[in-house]
C-alpha cells in the first residue's frame, strides 16, 4: 500500500512497499541533492474532505433549484464529482491505512493489490472526467455564443445526459485498461496524447470564441441580445478560469509521470520528482478551488447557497 505519497494514475510512477505500516520512501534513489518534500497524511486527509463538502453542496444546490437545471450546470454537476472522485480516492486512502495501522484491518498482499487499483481507478476517473467534462463545458459555451438562437434545439437536457453518459462510459473503460495495463510504457503515452489532444480541443474552442467574439462586439453594441451576449462571455470567462486551475494544478503531475518514466537517470528528473507531494496537493486543490469559482462567478448559484444555508424559503419553488 503506498503509505508516503498521494495515489498515482497508475502505479508505473512508483513501486508498492511491502506493508502500510512500513513508512518507507517509493521513490527512485536520490542522485540529487533535491531533498524530498513530504506532506503530512493528515493535510492531504483536511483538504479532501474541504473537496467532497462543497462539490457536494454543488450538487444539491443544482438539484433543488429548478432554474439551474440546464445542460450548462449538468455538465458542472459532471466536472463537480469528478472533483469529488478525486478527493473521495485519497480519502478511501488514508482510512485504510489508518484501519491496516490499527490492525482492524488484516492488510495482505491481494487486498493491497485490489485496494490499489480500486483507488487507481477512481483517480484516473477522477482526471478523465475532468478533462471531458471541461471539455463538454466548453462546447457547450461556442454553442450558446455563436448559435444562441438554435441553442435550445441544438442542446437540450436529455442531449446533455446522453453526451454525459457517454463520456463517463468511455472514462470508466479507459479506467480500467489503464489499471490493467498500469505497467505499460504505451499506457503513459496513450493517456499523456489524450491529456494534450484535449487541452488542444478545448483552447481551440477559447480562441476561436474571443477572436469572433471580439470582431463583433462593436457590430453588436445596439442590438438587444447585449445583455445576453455579455452573459454568455461571462459564462465563457467562467470556464476559462476552470481551465487554468485545471493545468495549474493536474499539469506538473502528467509530467511528474512523464518524467518518470523516460527520465528515470537524470539528475534534474529526479529532483524534479521530489516534490511529487506537492503536486498530489495540487491535485486535491483543484476540487476545493472549483466549486468557489462557481460560487463567484454564478449569481444564480451563490443565491442558491445562501438560501440552502440561511433555511430560507426559495423562490424557484
Amino acid at each position: 500500500m503506498r503509505t508516503d505519497r498521494a495515489s498515482e494514475i497508475i502505479r508505473l510512477v512508483g513501486h508498492k512497499t511491502t506493508h502500510p505500516s512500513e513508512n518507507s520512501s517509493e521513490f527512485p534513489v536520490n542522485i540529487t541533492d533535491c531533498a524530498q518534500i513530504i506532506m503530512p497524511e493528515e493535510v492531504f486527509f483536511t483538504i479532501a474532505f474541504l473537496g467532497i463538502v462543497e462539490n457536494l453542496l454543488v450538487l444539491i444546490a443544482v438539484w433543488k433549484n429548478k432554474n439551474l437545471h440546464s445542460p450548462m450546470y449538468v455538465f458542472i454537476c459532471s466536472l463537480a464529482v469528478s472533483d469529488m472522485l478525486g478527493s473521495l480516492h485519497k480519502t478511501l486512502e488514508n482510512i485504510i491505512i489508518i484501519l491496516c495501522k490499527k490492525r482492524y484491518l488484516t492488510c495482505q498482499e491481494d487486498f493491497e493489490k485490489t485496494i490499489d487499483d480500486i483507488i487507481d481507478f477512481m483517480f484516473i476517473l477522477s482526471l478523465l472526467g475532468s478533462i471531458f467534462s471541461l471539455s463538454a463545458i466548453a462546447a457547450d459555451r461556442y454553442i450558446t455564443i455563436f448559435h444562441a438562437l438554435r441553442y435550445h434545439n441544438i442542446m437540450t437536457l436529455q442531449r446533455a445526459l446522453i453526451i454525459l453518459m457517454v463520456i463517463w462510459a468511455f472514462c470508466a473503460g479507459s479506467g480500467i485498461a489503464m489499471v490493467i495495463f498500469s505497467h505499460e510504457t504505451a499506457t503513459i503515452v496513450s493517456f499523456s496524447i489524450l491529456f494534450c489532444f484535449m487541452l488542444v480541443f478545448i483552447l481551440s474552442l477559447y480562441i476561436h470564441m474571443f477572436l469572433l467574439a471580439h470582431s463583433h462586439a462593436r457590430k453588436i453594441a445596439l442590438l438587444p441580445s447585449t445583455i445576453h451576449q455579455k452573459a454568455n462571455m461571462k459564462g465563457a470567462i467562467t470556464l476559462t478560469i476552470l481551465l487554468g486551475v485545471f493545468l495549474c494544478c493536474w499539469a506538473p503531475f502528467v509530467l511528474h509521470m512523464l518524467l518518470m518514466t523516460f527520465c528515470t537517470l537524470n539528475p534534474y528528473c529526479v529532483c524534479y520528482q521530489s516534490i511529487f507531494h506537492v503536486n498530489g496537493l495540487l491535485i486535491m486543490c483543484n476540487a476545493v478551488i472549483d466549486p468557489m469559482i462557481y460560487a463567484f462567478r454564478s449569481p444564480e448559484l451563490r443565491s442558491t447557497f445562501k438560501r440552502l444555508f440561511c433555511c430560507r424559503k426559495p423562490r424557484w419553488t
